[in-house]
């Protein structure tokens, strides 16, 4: 297949990356800092930092974690936060100590962060105290030794900090009460660490810099073990990409997507900081009314996000009337495109909304769609440098062009593994290299591709993944519920929305019960939007529940 992609490669983009140009992610953030110290490196809520000032605090930080909690190299530390100026500052602090940076989403329920923090062996946690209660609930339970805690505005600077804390925790009631003996404030950690040296670290390419946790194709959230060479190539390949059309020290990017999430860390973090741009950090994207206002305060040249969050905004009446003169790069992943938002970006934007397709697993860029080739519409575009794709049949044999197979990739950001699970790892790698992405595609003349369908069960909510099986476990644990079978069905907002057909144990048993009951221990994106009960339901000839039956079944209503 490579001799095929590589003839219609871009022009002006290198086929393969140098892996020595950077020795760690650390590394990559101090040349930043270095190169453009008087440059914002991020904005959020109308303050910005430098790249100076974040390394100088993120060496307070990392000299915090290593001289006063005495942390090894190694030792994993959560990170539970939206996109706010502290993330950014612990994510270089943890990584500058040697450590490992487990990526939590915040809207975790205490059962799911209870399994990432225990699943890790997370021996600390940086966290806002917007959540802390729900770490409270099973702090004591879990590995974690030490607890920093942070309010949404500790870095804005005063009176705006101070006003900003008032507001959230007084008049929006957005903190719930919680108590956690010991816990530290951020602001005093880097304090304290500000009064201490930090210690050289050796680091490596085949150290692990982020646990991202992921169903993978199936199954409970594992950490995929993605190392400092896995993540500084895809920064590579994506550089490559992009560097002809873009000016170092000049760039404006919105982050919308959250910094926990593989595809802005990558992308919006680590890729732009290399190119000393200035990231504007959306903390919350959902208020599209006051994101749309953020976005008329920056002359922004970039933007990444989902389908559904581009088409939000096409949806709100003043995005149009915003100022798209020095935008350059619009890029969309994480779940499909549609085709009518493609359409309508454009003729609002005057610029292509580009797509690109990727996985945890693979840092998680595979595939981009040429900035300077007319776009293929629903294609995702071409192996990024260093990147190989095979489409392959059940039996692992490569199929011919235009037939449908599994999509395989081999390449220096595909993950180490999954942490702790050599048998799930080796279910997913091939004897020649290949992760196996679970997703069915086909791959043209000229080497573009297309996802035609998704092989495993895994749903696809607003770009973030759904299991089945821990739906259904969830839902199972109700009293009033016998037998029960998790599937996606479409939905214009989302992608894809959560349906689960349920076989009644209690007759009185109602859907409005069977959704407050998943409430209590489900993220939102998770808890289903429609119950259908049943009689019965479709069961293999072992008894085991056919969700494609249940699949088809949805899709045809």
């Amino acid at each position: 297949m490579e001799k095929i992609w590589l003839a219609s490669y871009p022009s002006g983009v290198p086929k393969t990356i140098d892996l020595n140009d950077y020795r760690s992610l650390g590394d990559l953030f101090e040349r930043s800092a270095s190169a453009f110290a008087d440059k914002p490196a991020f904005v959020n809520l109308g303050k910005g930092m430098t790249y100076g000032e974040l390394g100088r605090l993120s060496q307070a930080f990392a000299a915090y974690l290593q001289g006063e909690l005495g942390l090894a190299p190694g030792t994993r530390v959560a990170l539970m936060m939206p996109n706010c100026l502290q993330y950014p500052i612990a994510v270089l602090g943890v990584l500058r100590a040697g450590c490992t940076v487990v990526s939590c989403n915040p809207l975790y329920t205490s059962r799911e962060l209870a399994h990432q923090l225990e699943d890790s062996g997370a021996e600390a946690i940086v966290i806002i105290e917007n959540f802390a209660a729900v770490l409270a609930e099973v702090v004591a339970s879990t590995p974690v030794k030490h607890v920093i805690v942070s309010r949404l505005g500790d870095m804005l600077g005063f009176p705006k900090g101070n006003l900003v804390n008032l507001v959230v925790k007084h008049v929006k009631k957005m903190v719930p009460p919680w108590r956690i003996e010991g816990a530290v404030g951020f602001p005093a950690a880097l304090a304290r660490g500000a009064t201490l040296d930090l210690q050289p670290v050796e680091v490596g390419h085949d150290d692990v810099a982020f646990l991202q946790y992921t169903g993978g194709t199936t199954g409970v959230p594992k950490g995929a073990m993605l190392t400092h060479g896995n993540m500084l190539a895809n920064v590579q390949q994506s550089l490559a990409w992009v560097r002809p059309f873009v000016k170092p020290g000049e760039e404006v990017i919105v982050t919308a997507l959250p910094l926990y999430h593989i595809f802005a860390l990558t992308a919006n973090c680590l890729t732009f900081a290399a190119l000393g741009a200035a990231n504007v950090l959306i903390t919350n994207p959902r208020d599209i009314p006051t994101f749309v206002k953020e976005l008329g305060k920056h002359r922004f040249t970039a933007i990444t996000g989902v389908n559904t969050l581009f088409n939000a905004l096409l949806n709100h009446p003043d995005f149009a009337r915003l100022d798209f003169g020095r935008l350059r790069l619009a890029l969309a992943g994480g779940m499909a495109l549609h085709e009518t938002v493609a359409e309508k970006w454009e003729q609002v934007t005057g610029q292509r909304l580009l797509e690109a397709y990727g996985l945890t697993e693979a840092s998680p860029a595979v595939t981009i769609n040429p900035m300077n080739h007319t776009e293929r519409r629903g294609s995702i575009g071409l192996p990024v440098p260093s990147t190989e794709v095979s489409i392959r049949d059940e039996e692992g044999r490569e199929v011919p062009l235009g037939t449908a197979g599994e999509l395989c990739v081999r390449g220096p950001q595909v993950m180490k593994g999954y942490w702790n699970r050599p048998e799930e790892t080796a279910q997913v790698m091939t004897a020649d290299g290949f992760l196996q992405t679970g997703d069915v595609a086909q791959m043209d003349a000229q080497g573009f591709i297309r996802v035609v369908d998704r092989k495993k069960d895994m749903i696809l909510v607003s770009g973030f993944n759904v299991y089945p099986s821990e739906i259904e476990e969830v839902v199972s644990k109700h009293p009033g519920v016998l037998e029960v079978g998790a599937v996606g069905t479409p939905d214009e907002k989302t992608g894809e929305a959560i349906k689960v057909a349920v076989v009644k144990k209690d007759p009185d048993l109602t859907a409005e019960d069977v959704i407050a009951f998943c409430r209590r221990s489900l993220t939102a994106y998770k808890v289903p939007r429609r119950i259908e009960f049943r009689e019965e339901l479709p069961k293999t000839n072992v008894g085991k529940v056919l969700r494609r039956a249940l699949r088809e079944e949805a899709h045809e209503c």
